[in-house]
């Protein structure tokens, strides 16, 4: 396996940057299912964050929906009245949106936020959006992919 090739796990068919991640090994979900009974401006802001990146997998899971390329870089935890997320930063990074910040490393800070209608997604989050893709990607360990 090259710096480039993604792992594909044998049972679920999930990808993964490092062979053997450890994982939940469980079917995926329906997305729709997961904004069930939940405000129309939920989804109208999950589907605001989709249009802001490029090429992505989401995953519906059972306790949230992920964002990844090569790796999960975002999730999202929809609720009745809004949308409950984190995406995952190579730093600590400020913004209005943010509830919680955790650093689990150096290159790892995960940042919690709650978003009510996609007219609180600003230029900066996006930004801030864009920059855990790249995480994603795995820009930030200095690989070009």
């Amino acid at each position: 396996m090259s710096g480039t090739d993604l792992w594909t796990c044998p049972r679920c068919g999930r990808t993964f940057a490092n062979r053997n991640q450890s994982h939940t090994c469980a079917a995926l979900g329906d997305l729709d299912s997961h904004f069930a009974g939940a405000d129309p401006a939920v989804r109208a802001t999950f589907d605001r964050i989709l249009a802001e990146l490029g090429p992505v997998d989401v995953l519906a899971e059972k306790s949230r929906i992920a964002l990844h390329v090569r790796m999960s870089f975002a999730a999202f935890m929809p609720r009745k009245h809004w949308l409950d997320g984190h995406l995952v930063l190579a730093r600590e990074a400020r913004h209005p949106l943010f509830r919680r910040i955790q650093t689990f490393s150096q290159r790892n800070v995960l940042h919690e936020f709650r978003i009510s209608s996609p007219e609180q997604i600003d230029d900066a989050f996006i930004a801030l959006l864009h920059e855990a893709y790249e995480v994603g990607q795995q820009h930030h360990l200095g690989r070009a992919l």
